[in-house]
């Protein structure tokens, strides 16, 4: 009868493995998982859904655990990143989410300098595995406060990585590519700014929300709610419809985030 010996890599996959994350103020992400006890070099692997793959190396920490660091600085394209952590030469392993510590990105802040957002989020895949939301935006256009009116959407945010020129102005957008575009006037105050969304002149469909810093010359940036620890705002933040008689009859309009946490209004006939 042939036996294994400790510490071999058929070990590796005997425990499933989970993995405690701690998020910083500045965007960065730690990785702690339970070490094996094995001696081969490990790494924490993070594969977007389109195969793309970024490793981290795994590191001796206290308590017998293997630690991995995502510094902010380190650039994690936008996407859904998948977690395993991978001994020596084997196969990749799936993990599991532990404890995550995102305290720190409840009302989070970064400096006026800041010349780019980087926002990751872990979180429990629908298959209860562990994956990590990336956002990585320069220029960006945090959605602060919404403003649920009768006919009405008021919209208050701040920006990060350009300034707000005398010009600037807000763009209300039919979603589905080149459509119908409707401008609204924004209120500046050094960083922050905030316009209104009359539901009145939208049709029926969905209407994404863009900032123009710049005037139009400039940038167009797209109004997102990125600097919390929520990773999916669809489910969690909902808002009351409005009914309206707009200019193309009777709809039923509201705001709402999109998969990508990103601003828009829809409009629905109700007739």
């Amino acid at each position: 009868m042939m036996t294994e010996t400790p510490g071999t890599r058929h070990e590796h996959s005997a425990t499933p493995l989970r993995a405690d994350c701690v998020a910083d103020t500045a965007g960065g992400l730690t990785f702690d998982i339970v070490g094996t006890g094995g001696t081969d070099p490990a790494h924490l692997v993070l594969r977007r859904r389109d195969g793309e793959e970024t490793a981290l190396p795994l590191a001796p920490a206290e308590s017998g655990r293997l630690r991995a660091a995502l510094p902010s600085g380190v650039d994690l394209p936008e996407g859904r990143w998948d977690a395993y952590a991978r001994f020596g030469d084997d196969e990749p392993r799936r993990l599991s989410p532990g404890v995550s510590d995102l305290r720190s990105l409840v009302d989070r802040a970064p400096g006026d300098t800041a010349d780019r957002i980087a926002v990751r989020i872990p979180y429990t895949a629908k298959d209860g595995t562990l994956a990590v939301r990336s956002w990585l935006r320069a220029p960006h256009a945090e959605a602060g406060d919404l403003r649920i009116g009768e006919d009405e959407l008021g919209v208050s945010g701040r920006v990060y990585g350009t300034g707000l020129a005398p010009e600037a102005y807000a763009e209300v957008r039919e979603g589905g590519g080149p459509r119908s575009v409707l401008c609204a006037d924004v209120t500046v105050r050094e960083a922050e700014f905030g316009f209104t969304v009359p539901y009145a002149p939208l049709g029926p469909g969905i209407w994404d929300l863009w900032l123009r810093p710049a005037g139009a010359e400039g940038p167009k940036v797209r109004i997102a709610r990125l600097l919390d620890d929520v990773a999916d705002k669809k489910p969690v933040f909902r808002y009351p419809r409005a009914a309206v008689r707009a200019e193309h009859g009777e709809v039923e309009a509201w705001p709402y985030y999109t998969v990508d946490n990103d601003l828009s209004v829809t409009v629905s006939a109700t007739g």
